[in-house]
């Protein structure tokens, strides 16, 4: 993958005359010319983009080391009700704020995270009370974010990855990263082997410009898998482009399972393949509500223990889970949020009157198209394999920063001499015959669509070049 790959264009160009051999062709005169043009435009973006998420991904265990205070307890003992619990955190944090979810204890030495959300804070953040589980002590007060529940050290990385803390806005960045990274890998694996079957095949890198072009060449075709991935995956996130592909994989019937919170018919659900566990786990107490009979409505906090033994019984096996307090008239949510592997992330929906199972969606039922986006997710934040997934993201990133560094260096080393005539995408464009033509403006106008933040880059992208194209040529000419 050559930043700075040209056909036969030398140093008068501003590219190295060795990427391509000369007897290619002027579509691989094009490809070479683009690669080296977006490369020099995105690689800045490439970066950033690279450098952030791999602090992202490495710091899992620094956001535990630094908030340990808040994470654990050195107490033993019986944890006590989470109802109990969940009183200790109203009663800190007072009556304004609105409890949403709870995550319970995961074990011993740690704590219990009550969830209340606050008009003051921003989207998908809530504010987590950690409460000592045996002593209702409590441990701390931070803001969590996303369904993560990442705290704030790894949430201002979050924000530094995906819009350099600008907002909406800021998010540009990233989806242009994401957007051109894998036509970038694509039209860099393309001129590798292009390159591989001509004259340079057997050639060794004697000089310094041999061996900057095998450097990138090289790093970028290895690592060409993972950066489709990243590319993939980052794009499902993005702003414009991921509204696409929502779009898409609803119209496909890709859509992840979710469990529906309607209390309408509930009464005589049979809970599923669990139901027969659920009276009883629940301790009879879904015997002794009257048919019709709603939850306590200033309070819902009473219910936590009934909600946990039911969700519990049926099917929810995981440490790692979250109950999400409902709205009154609307089922309560229970799911597991452990997304290594295996997996387990199953949800099901807790009728506040009778305890039952009324909906649920379990991760093995999941179509494969669903699983492989949970998957993707997964390892896009190095959760998937732990360590391992975040090691290999590191690795990505690194290397995607000396890919783009190397291509710098070897446009720096052929940058055009002063006075010499710059060789546009334009000159390139129109040695292209009318088929190859017609090929890049559909694919342009197609790709514009799907990726919105790409298409727009690419206008502004071809006026630049029209406008440096003119200016190079003699009045007459122009």
């Amino acid at each position: 993958m050559s930043l700075a790959s040209s056909h036969t264009t030398g140093h008068s160009t501003g590219v190295a005359p060795h990427a391509v051999p000369q007897h290619g062709s002027s579509f691989k005169a094009f490809i070479s010319r683009f690669h080296f043009y977006v490369g020099l435009f995105v690689g800045p973006f490439l970066i950033v983009a690279a450098i952030t998420g791999t602090l992202y991904a490495l710091t899992p265990q620094i956001e535990t080391w630094l908030y340990r205070e808040q994470l654990t307890t050195t107490s033993t003992g019986e944890p006590q009700p989470l109802a109990a619990q969940v009183q200790a955190a109203r009663t800190y944090i007072g009556d304004a704020p609105t409890l949403s979810a709870v995550r319970p204890t995961t074990g011993p030495g740690m704590t219990t995270r009550v969830m209340f959300t606050d008009p003051a804070l921003g989207a998908s953040e809530s504010r987590a009370i950690f409460v000592d589980p045996v002593t209702l002590d409590i441990k701390g007060d931070l803001i969590a974010y996303g369904t993560s529940g990442i705290l704030p050290f790894r949430t201002t990385l979050d924000y530094l990855h995906r819009s350099i803390m600008l907002g909406d806005l800021g998010r540009a960045y990233s989806e242009l990263a994401a957007s051109w990274l894998w036509i970038l890998t694509l039209g860099g694996v393309l001129l590798w082997l292009w390159r591989s079957t001509g004259k340079l095949a057997n050639q060794q890198p004697a000089n310094k410009s041999l061996q900057l072009h095998h450097k990138h060449g090289i790093i970028g075709v290895v690592l060409s898998l993972g950066l489709l991935f990243l590319s993939a995956t980052g794009l499902t996130w993005s702003q414009w482009a991921g509204a696409r592909i929502d779009d898409l994989r609803n119209t496909m019937g890709w859509i992840t399972p979710t469990v529906s919170t309607s209390l309408e018919g509930a009464l005589s659900d049979t809970g599923g393949e669990h139901a027969e566990h659920n009276a009883a786990a629940a301790g009879g107490h879904a015997h002794h509500h009257t048919p019709g009979m709603v939850m306590p409505a200033d309070d819902p906090s009473t219910r936590l223990d009934e909600v946990l033994t039911a969700a519990k019984a049926g099917g929810i096996d995981s440490p790692m889970l979250e109950i999400k307090v409902p709205k009154p008239g609307s089922a309560w949510v229970v799911r597991e949020y452990d997304r290594a592997w295996p997996s387990q992330v199953d949800t099901v929906a807790i009728n506040p009157n009778t305890m039952a199972v009324t909906s649920r969606a379990d991760f093995v039922t999941f179509p494969i198209s669903a699983k492989l986006v949970q998957w993707g997710i997964a390892a896009h934040m190095g959760l998937l394999f732990g360590i391992v997934n975040q090691l290999v993201l590191a690795v990505l990133g690194i290397s995607l920063v000396a890919v783009v560094i190397y291509g710098y260096r070897i446009w720096w080393r052929h940058r055009p001499k002063p006075g010499a005539l710059p060789h546009t995408l334009v000159q390139s464009w129109l040695r292209l015959n009318i088929t190859w033509k017609a090929i890049m403006l559909v694919t342009v106008v197609v790709l514009g669509w799907a990726l919105p933040v790409l298409g727009v880059s690419v206008v502004a992208f071809v006026l630049v070049d029209i406008l440096r194209w003119r200016m190079a040529q003699p009045p007459a000419a122009a």
